[in-house]
């Protein structure tokens, strides 16, 4: 029963399970790691809020309009104050 095509059979045996070894070894060298995640936004540093000279409404200080007394909220304010 120890015929020459058995050895050759169990030889291919070998040779395959080596190949599929190496195979999947080298796979996992080559594929590249995943990129480091993005850190995640922090919150929005908090806006300076100003009053509104004439009828004291707070808002921030990029939407304010400045008038020669101060911030107002409108620029009818700003005129009626101003004037």
């Amino acid at each position: 029963m120890n015929t020459p095509v058995m050895k050759y059979l169990l030889v291919l045996l070998v040779v395959l399970v080596a190949f599929w070894i190496w195979r999947n070894n080298r796979v996992g060298r080559d594929t590249p790691e995943p990129p480091a995640r993005a850190p995640q936004p922090g919150p929005k540093p908090p806006l300076a809020m100003v009053a509104c000279r004439h009828c004291g409404m707070h808002l921030p200080e990029g939407e304010a309009l400045v008038g020669r007394h101060g911030h107002y909220c409108s620029d009818e304010h700003r005129r009626l104050q101003d004037d």
